[in-house]
């Protein structure tokens, strides 16, 4: 992958940037739909790159090694040709998803022991592992197994974590060169920097993972209980030290006032379920503030759901006929709010882009927080 630094926002550590991957390239900063298990919820791809403007999305090695397997995913040819989707993947180690399981796994020096959410069976993931299966999805964008430590640990629970993580790192980029790409396309291996809240423990990781000369670099173990002012800190410790020429990838996060603040603070790329999964229950995000279209005050409401227009869906549907569709329990409801969350997602960091080649992205930006921040 080869990433292309563009423009620099003048009063702000903003940026905007290429990357050029093997299925096409992605304009930085982005957001990336998340598409767990090959999909993203009740949006067709057609949808998501024609209406939405996604230009990547994101899978995950835990639920697509469980389901449907690796040995399925490689007759096939990979995960695109699987799925049908022709522009770039980025999977997430499964490493969040294994250390979620707290009642079901055992972490050793080894790797991870546990059982599947789906049937029970024991599963063992090791750095090794992680690497091969995503090898055998195919992401063009791979992320090397962490252990992702709860925000609230202690800094010698987080000391000994970020260790173990560390080696691993190692173990993975190890795999990594003595394996090839199986689909005739590059993909990268993109290391993440832990050390929960902890300055010190962020500083040392972000050092130490330049060490391997990375594609990319992720920060993980955030947003994960933390205040975010918190959050905003770890962001500038480590984006002080990971090297400028290389995309930077906050995982996990995050709202729409979350992604404005860490735009400014110097990250490239974003995923979270927030869109879609708070659609489906009725939350929207729009240009004026947050909807919560199951409320009263939006039954006879027959102004467009943003008047923005940043989907198409706001230009067909009224408030009031989203809020009768939602109560009513129909399954268009979430349909409608996915692609509208989406595309408002997209729309953001789209503008963002804008507003930075413009030089106005930090006078636009104090401002479009405020909005943003607001409940309608």
């Amino acid at each position: 992958m080869e990433f292309r630094l563009q423009h620099r926002d003048a009063t702000t550590a903003a940026r905007t940037g290429e990357m050029v991957t093997g299925h096409g390239v992605v304009r930085t900063p982005i957001f990336m739909p998340v598409g767990t298990v090959g999909s993203v919820k009740g949006v067709f791809h057609r949808d998501l790159e024609e209406e939405v403007g996604a230009q990547i999305i994101l899978g995950n090695t835990y639920h697509l090694y469980l389901r449907p397997g690796t040995e399925i995913l490689e007759r096939a040819g990979g995960l695109h040709r699987f799925s049908s989707w022709n522009r770039p993947i980025l999977t997430d180690s499964g490493g969040f998803q294994v250390f979620s399981l707290a009642d079901s796994r055992k972490i050793t020096e080894n790797g991870c022991e546990f059982r599947s959410h789906i049937d029970g069976s024991k599963h063992l993931f090791t750095p090794e592992k992680v690497v091969d299966i995503q090898r055998s999805i195919g992401a063009d964008l791979m992320m090397a197994f962490d252990e992702c430590p709860s925000g609230t640990a202690d800094y010698d629970y987080a000391a000994k974590s970020l260790e173990l993580t560390h080696r691993w790192l190692e173990r993975c980029f190890d795999r990594f060169e003595q394996t090839e790409d199986k689909y005739g396309y590059r993909q990268s291996l993109i290391p993440i920097v832990q050390g929960c809240t902890y300055p010190e423990l962020r500083r040392r990781s972000a050092e130490f993972v330049q060490r391997f000369g990375a594609d990319g670099y992720a920060i993980g173990g955030l947003a994960v209980g933390e205040p975010a002012p918190v959050m905003y800190e770890m962001i500038e410790v480590v984006n002080g030290i990971l090297p400028e020429d290389k995309p930077r990838y906050l995982m996990g996060v995050g709202t729409p006032v979350n992604l404005l603040e860490a735009i400014a603070r110097g990250v490239d790329m974003f995923d979270c379920v927030m869109p879609t999964r708070n659609g489906r229950n009725g939350m929207l995000f729009t240009s004026e503030g947050i909807i919560n279209i199951r409320n009263r005050k939006w039954q006879d409401d027959f102004s467009p759901i943003d008047p923005s227009g940043t989907c198409f869906v706001d230009r067909l549907y009224t408030k009031a006929y989203l809020r009768h569709l939602a109560v009513a329990g129909e399954m268009l409801a979430a349909q409608i709010a996915s692609l509208h969350n989406l595309s408002f997602y997209l729309w953001l960091v789209g503008e963002s882009r804008r507003q930075i080649e413009a030089g106005t992205f930090g006078p636009w930006k104090e401002k479009m927080v405020v909005k943003l921040a607001q409940r309608l």
